[in-house]
């Protein structure tokens, strides 16, 4: 045996922001042995950060482990990368996200590919082979079941609400005659889920020396600064024979929002025989897998359509959007806007002044989303080369977030009684300072830092050694 190192962990994360996410950890060990495992590796989206989404900056041959906390593309959309450049490691989730990785990843290299069309001077990043290895090095775990990845590492996932089959994941760290050095990662955390029964934490780890790798997206913003405008903008619209365009993330938002309109319908708020047409197949597929039971939410749940819902393929999109004067209500992938059928249906109503465009979600710098929250209205926006005036009503809301906002993220650090270090991630760079600060003042941990491309963070059993600048941008 050499010389006697030091125990400790180097925690990083190579996204700047908010997208992308991937985390890579490296232990040294006291025999001088190092090990690496990276949690999650997302894809960047929005047009100031896509050059992320072409290197890993790190060498996949030498990750021991991959762990994924939940199946949205920008935590898991980079995995395929990864192994087509030589990963060849487990990836451990639990059971939902991994049926989610399977529809997931083949959308997204369909997505990659058609966008390497448009360039017309790129190939994607990679293909459905690649997404097929991928898929062969996935696990399955338990909730609460402990893994014993190999002699120095133990994984535990834990319920979280963010997402059908989100995970809190603690990793622990062990080396013969030294404590422990415990990582809990958040992923992006909510507290509840109106699809989920979620089992409350365990007492033993709210007990346990922690270091927490924390999301913070929303941490500027308490859950009571929450203003609750979609359903009257809604009913608002249709009362006044207007269509209504919702784009939705195609995974959990696209599902919650069909389940509000059939209260509202159910409710009198809503006439039946308003049309309801949804379009994206991949939020048509997640949607189907949510009724038949594929994910494992609440059986009272399992019934959260509308009646009357249409599915909409090429054909019939073509008439809806050749159909602008009708009243209807239109739910399509994506999200923010710039992918899916939203970027045939936002150029379509948005110069229509009886039109309501209803945004449910974060929207990133760059994306159609966010380039509308930007245009006043009258004024010209620019989509896909053309320009548009913006004459329809355009509405966001974070009433529909699947991430907790700064007031639940302090309750949910408050209940840990040995908090060595909070690292804060997936946050906007002013957010993060400004929650870091509310941190320190109302959970009072150690220490706190914030993560990102800049900084990594040297930590042992007992907390913060040093935070050190990277090679990186």
């Amino acid at each position: 045996m050499g010389k006697k190192e030091r125990f400790y962990v180097d925690v990083m994360a190579l996204h700047p922001q908010v997208t992308g996410s991937c985390n890579i950890i490296t232990t040294r060990f006291p025999d001088g042995r190092k090990s690496i495992f990276v949690t999650d590796c997302g894809l960047f989206q929005g047009r100031e950060e896509e050059d992320y989404n072409k290197e890993l900056f790190f060498k996949p041959e030498n990750i021991k482990f991959s762990l994924v906390t939940h199946g949205h593309t920008d935590h898991i959309g980079r995995l395929p990368l990864m192994v087509r450049k030589g990963y060849d490691n487990p990836i451990l989730t639990t059971r939902d996200t991994q049926s989610i990785m399977a529809v997931s990843l083949k959308d997204s290299a369909k997505v990659l590919k058609s966008e390497a069309k448009k360039r017309k001077d790129n190939k994607p990043i990679y293909t459905d082979i690649d997404v097929a290895n991928t898929m062969q090095l996935v696990k399955s775990c338990e909730f609460e079941h402990k893994i014993h990845m190999n002699e120095n590492v133990d994984v535990t996932f834990f319920n979280n609400g963010h997402l059908y089959g989100a995970a809190l994941v603690l990793v622990e760290i062990h080396y013969p005659g030294e404590e422990n050095i415990n990582i809990l990662f958040t992923g992006d955390y909510k507290q509840d889920n109106i699809f989920l029964d979620l089992k409350p934490l365990p007492q033993w780890l709210y007990d346990l020396p922690l270091t927490i790798v924390s999301e913070s997206t929303y941490g500027y913003v308490d859950s009571s600064e929450i203003k609750k405008n979609f359903s009257d903008n809604v009913i608002e619209c249709i009362r006044n024979g207007g269509t209504v365009v919702i784009p939705v993330f195609a995974l959990g938002r696209m599902q919650e929002i069909l389940y509000l309109l059939k209260q509202l319908q159910d409710e009198s708020y809503l006439p039946y025989e308003i049309p309801i047409y949804v379009d994206g197949d991949l939020g048509i597929e997640y949607t189907n897998m949510c009724k038949t039971g594929v994910f494992n939410v609440k059986e009272e749940m399992k019934d959260f359509m509308p009646p009357k819902v249409v599915y909409v393929d090429k054909t019939m999109r073509n008439s809806i959007l050749q159909d602008k004067d009708s009243c209807k209500i239109i739910v399509t992938t994506s999200g923010m806007g710039s992918f899916g059928p939203a970027q045939a249906y936002i150029p379509a109503y948005i110069d229509n002044e009886n039109a309501l465009i209803h945004f449910t979600g974060y929207t990133v710098e760059g994306t159609l989303g966010r380039r509308l929250k930007d245009t006043p209205k009258g004024e010209i926006v620019e989509i896909r080369g053309v320009g548009y005036r913006r004459l329809a009503k355009v509405e966001y809301t974070s009433e529909f977030s699947a991430h907790a906002k700064a007031d639940e993220l302090i309750e949910f650090l408050q209940k840990f009684n040995h908090l060595n270090l909070v690292l804060l991630n997936h946050g906007e760079q002013p957010v993060k300072e400004m929650f870091a600060k509310r941190v320190m003042d109302e959970v009072n941990p150690k220490n706190v830092g914030i993560l990102g491309r800049q900084y990594f963070f040297r930590i042992n059993p007992y907390g913060l050694v040093a935070s050190k600048p990277t090679r990186f941008i």
